[in-house]
């Protein structure tokens, strides 16, 4: 699953659920189905720039926030990643002795 994709549902469905808005209640403000909706939000489809902006206006919420939330999550789960690749590697002291 591409992480992005998977991202922008997780932020999505965050902000929905802080809302105490259900599917059916994006759904109905976005004009946009709601297993379309889920489907986002469970990263198996991504939005494109016109759903995501609909689904932001039913939330309340500025396109860019949502695009700033993925920004960090997508920047704590690379440093993640940095991280383990530099556990990994052997310190330089230790090679060849």
């Amino acid at each position: 699953m591409t992480v992005l994709r998977r991202l922008i549902g997780e932020v999505l469905r965050a902000r929905r659920m802080a809302k105490g808005m259900t599917l059916r209640d994006v759904s109905a403000a976005a004009r946009v189905s709601l297993g379309y909706i889920s489907e986002v939000e469970r990263g198996q489809k991504e939005p494109s720039s016109e759903l995501l902006a609909a689904l932001c206006d039913a939330l309340d919420v500025p396109m860019s926030q949502v695009l700033r939330d993925v920004s960090a999550l997508l920047e704590i789960q690379e440093q993640s990643t940095i991280d383990a690749s530099i556990a990994l590697t052997p310190a330089p002291d230790s090679v060849g002795v």
